[in-house]
């Protein structure tokens, strides 16, 4: 009986992780698709639309999107919406955090040593965490909290969307060679994720 439970809990350990990934693209598929596809049928009509199109639509509109923030008025228009929402007191703190996040996770405004171990004062545990802030930036607020010997670090946490705000003292910092999303995949997963080493060769 054992062994057959092993293999169960094995299995589940292959297939939950395929499952939930296909889950949310299907997701993602199917609510854009829901979103865009009746603005294709009105235009085209039932007989030229075919399924995919609001998906593929959707890829190009980013595409042109991402390319047009090169030249600073469409930067600027593209802009204006998020520039609203953090003007409106119910969608201001969604909003921020929601993008604020993405921002994270695709590593914006990063600098190339933000990925750092801080070693908590008076002990030898060291944790991940991602440097946010540093003193010296006139307009923002957290900045001019900060002592001139200090920086702000994200400590996220394992198996939860969540994490701490620290201000610790730079000594108390050390800057490790990875990407803001390597590690919070890694933080995340409580390191047991497959996280390989990019600059090993196989």
């Amino acid at each position: 009986m054992k062994p057959i439970i092993q293999s169960f809990l094995k299995g589940l350990a292959i297939l939950l992780p395929i499952i939930v990934t296909v889950f949310l693209v299907q997701w993602l598929l199917v609510t854009i698709e829901d979103w865009l596809s009746p603005i294709w049928k009105a235009l085209l009509g039932e007989t030229y639309y075919f399924p995919g199109l609001a998906f593929i639509s959707f890829v190009v509109l980013a595409v042109v999107i991402g390319f047009s923030t090169r030249w600073r008025f469409m930067n600027w228009l593209w802009q204006l919406p998020g520039v609203m929402m953090n003007k409106l007191p119910l969608l201001r703190s969604l909003y921020g955090t929601v993008n604020d996040v993405f921002e994270m996770m695709s590593g914006k405004d990063f600098a190339d040593e933000s990925v750092v171990l801080v070693t908590l004062p008076n002990s030898d545990i060291r944790l991940i965490g991602i440097i946010t802030k540093k003193s010296g930036d006139n307009g923002d607020r957290l900045s001019k909290m900060l002592g001139a010997d200090q920086v702000a670090v994200f400590l996220p946490m394992s198996y939860n969307v969540g994490g701490y705000m620290i201000m610790v003292p730079k000594d108390c910092v050390q800057s490790i060679d990875m990407k803001p999303a390597d590690a919070l995949q890694m933080t995340i997963s409580a390191g047991l994720g497959k996280n390989r080493d990019h600059n090993v060769d196989p």
